[in-house]
């Protein structure tokens, strides 16, 4: 019986984190909805193909050489809710690619 339990709370934990690593579908919620949950977590992955990035709720999730940008991303009710994205400063992202972290855009 022990094993059994000790077993089934394993079981959901890897369930549970696998399902958290893969993100979620801003499709699935409406927008102040999202907005809360990105408040709650502090930061969400957002998973869709178009959009796969992480989004965050305040400027402190800002790391060295990152800042915050507005997207949009559809929800149930909003084709473009607005949600803040982390992206590396032009300071910032000259820095990293001197470190060889970010490949070199070309296109500009």
């Amino acid at each position: 019986m022990r094993k059994a339990l000790v077993f089934g709370i394993f079981l959901a934990t890897v369930v549970g984190t696998a399902a958290d690593a893969a993100g979620i579908d801003s499709r699935a919620y409406r927008c102040a909805d999202l907005h809360n949950l990105i408040l709650a977590a502090g930061f969400v992955f957002i998973s869709q193909p178009a959009f796969g990035d992480f989004v965050v709720s305040a400027p402190y999730y800002c790391g060295g050489g990152q800042k915050l940008r507005l997207r949009s991303v559809p929800t149930l009710d909003h084709p473009e809710c607005t949600v803040n994205l982390l992206r590396a400063s032009r300071s910032g992202r000259a820095a990293m690619m001197r470190l060889g972290r970010v490949p070199v855009r070309r296109d500009r």
